[in-house]
Formats: structure tokens, C-alpha cells, sequence
């Protein structure tokens, strides 16, 4: 079991759900301070709370920030509060993580969808005639055995895309600096203000949308390109500071971003007939890395790209 010191604190952006809320229970379980720092609304933090609440009953130190992380004000307000609990603990308290998972992409197309019925939609429809039922009546079983079977899912739900709303340069602009450079403006004031340990961590997550083109995911793609490109920057400028710069990369996995993707039930089928483990990765899976990652043994590590998918990526 992984032990770490409770002067070691955890920076989480994106700490409420999938990736980042995993990490968080994974390092206070190790006995990492944790500080996270969200943005939900207000009738969605019951739940969340909840997730906290559990995160403290197991003894680690939590401080969490419902606020914009990608303001100068947010940023400046979270450092501040981490800055001043810092100071009142004895001993040597610094900032051992920082990981970025923020997920607040635009997932607008390029360009409109051809006009044209889809092979599946057509497939479904045929069906249903033949049965004598509703669409909606077979759609409905076939969710419910695609559960099952990934061989259904195709007929079980058919991606649909707005093709009226288009990416436009502010799309792109706010999803790179969210899901990409944002990573260097933390590393840079947490560093500025002198919170990182001796021996740091940064880390970001990335996905297969880095070199594999997907409808809807132009925005994302190139935030993901940003993020890798940033961090092999700080892996070469910020190693004379101690500081350790790599990428995650996991496969697959069902978190409410992932979701919020069209097409994503398509792609959750693909992903377990393709896996060698037959299953997705889990958020879980993608948290023992990222405690790895802050392990002593993991020091020689620096400006990588990790894939944690059980081998998703090389089964073709």
C-alpha cells in the first residue's frame, strides 16, 4: 500500500467527477492532502457532497472551490487558501501534484452532416417494419439488450449532430486555454509562489482524440494537442525546479464528459470488443497511475506520454 506524507498536497482541477474525483479518493486513501477545485451548479452538489463527505471520514485533509478555475480570480482565491493552510501546518507542507482534468470542451462539428439517412437508422427502421412494431418500441429493447450485447448497439442508438451550430473561432479558442495552456498557467503561480514541493508532479490526461479524428472533437483534439505540447515544454523548463511534467493517456472510459459525447455509446461497444481485457477502463484504473506517478520510484519519469488502457490502443 502506497503511503504518502499528509505535507504532501494534491492540487485536483476538476475534482468532482470521473478522472479527478477517482484520483482524490485514491491519494487521501494514501494519505495525501487534497485540494480540489470544481465548478458545478448548485442543485448538482448533493451528490458531490456526498463524494466529499466519504473523501473526509478516512482521516485525509480535504480543502475543496466551487468556483471558475480558469479565471485569474479563481486561481488567485484557491492559491491564496492553499498558500495560508500551508503556512499554519508544521513541517514542510507543499504542493507534491498538480493534476489537470478539466473537461469543458465545445463538441460542435466543422462542417454540416451530409443530409441522408445513416445505415443504422435505415437498418432500424427496416426492422421495426418487419416486427410490426414502433421504432421506438424496438430502439427501447435494443438498449436495454445492447446492455448485454455490444453487437446491438449500433441499431440501439444512432449518433445525431447538430449540424446548425458550427465551430467557430471563440469555440476553439475557450476549449484550448480549458482543456490545454490552463495547465501552464497553474504550474506557473504555483511555482511562482514557491508551493511546490522538491520533488513535484504535474500531470495531465489526454485521449486517443490526440491522433484519431472524430466527429465532433476538432475543439477537443487541438486542446489535447495543446496539453501535450505544454507539458513536454515544462517537462524541459521546469525540471531545474524539481518538478516532473507527464501525460496520461486512458482509454476509453464511461465519466459523465465522456458521455456528453455524440456518439459515445457507439464508441463504449467498440471500446470492450476491442480491449484485450474485454472491458473499459474505469476511473479507477486511471488513479493508481496517477498515485503511482507520485511515488518516489516514479522520479525518472519526465516528459512522457502514458497510455493506461489495458492495451486498448495497440489491438487494432
Amino acid at each position: 500500500m502506497i503511503r504518502f506524507s499528509a505535507d504532501y498536497w494534491a492540487v485536483i482541477l476538476g475534482g468532482s467527477s470521473g478522472f479527478g474525483l477517482a484520483s482524490a479518493k485514491r491519494l487521501a486513501a494514501s494519505g495525501m492532502s487534497v485540494a480540489i477545485v470544481h465548478r458545478d451548479r448548485r442543485g448538482a452538489m448533493a451528490p458531490i457532497e456526498q463524494e466529499f463527505a466519504s473523501i473526509r471520514a478516512g482521516g485525509s485533509e480535504l480543502l475543496t472551490f466551487n468556483l471558475d478555475a480558469l479565471s485569474d480570480e479563481g486561481r488567485r482565491s484557491v492559491l491564496d487558501a492553499l498558500a495560508q493552510r500551508m503556512a499554519s501546518t508544521p513541517g514542510q507542507a507543499r504542493v507534491r501534484l498538480l493534476l489537470h482534468s478539466i473537461a469543458f470542451g465545445n463538441l460542435k462539428l466543422l462542417a454540416p452532416m451530409p443530409q441522408g439517412t445513416p445505415a443504422a437508422l435505415r437498418a432500424r427502421a427496416s426492422l421495426a417494419a418487419q416486427l410490426g412494431i414502433t421504432e421506438e418500441k424496438l430502439a427501447a429493447a435494443l438498449e436495454g439488450a445492447a446492455a448485454e450485447s455490444d453487437v446491438l448497439a449500433g441499431l440501439a442508438w444512432v449518433p445525431r449532430y447538430d449540424s446548425e451550430s458550427l465551430l467557430e473561432e471563440e469555440d476553439f479558442a475557450r476549449t484550448i486555454h480549458a482543456m490545454g495552456t490552463s495547465l501552464a498557467t497553474w504550474a506557473q503561480d504555483i511555482l511562482a509562489r514557491g508551493l511546490f514541493g522538491t520533488d513535484a508532479r504535474v500531470l495531465g490526461l489526454t485521449s486517443e482524440g490526440n491522433e484519431v479524428a472524430l466527429r465532433g472533437y476538432a475543439a477537443v483534439a487541438a486542446a489535447k494537442a495543446a496539453l501535450e505540447s505544454v507539458s513536454r515544454a515544462m517537462a524541459l523548463e521546469l525540471a531545474p525546479h524539481g518538478i516532473r511534467s507527464n501525460v496520461l493517456q486512458p482509454g476509453v472510459t464511461d465519466t459523465p464528459a465522456f458521455r456528453a459525447v455524440p456518439g459515445s455509446v457507439l464508441t463504449r461497444a467498440a471500446a470492450r470488443r476491442r480491449n484485450p481485457f474485454g472491458r473499459m477502463t474505469t476511473p479507477e484504473d486511471v488513479a493508481d497511475v496517477v498515485c503511482l506517478m507520485c511515488t518516489d520510484e516514479a522520479r525518472w519519469i519526465n516528459g512522457a506520454l502514458i497510455r493506461v488502457d489495458g492495451g486498448e490502443h495497440i489491438a487494432g
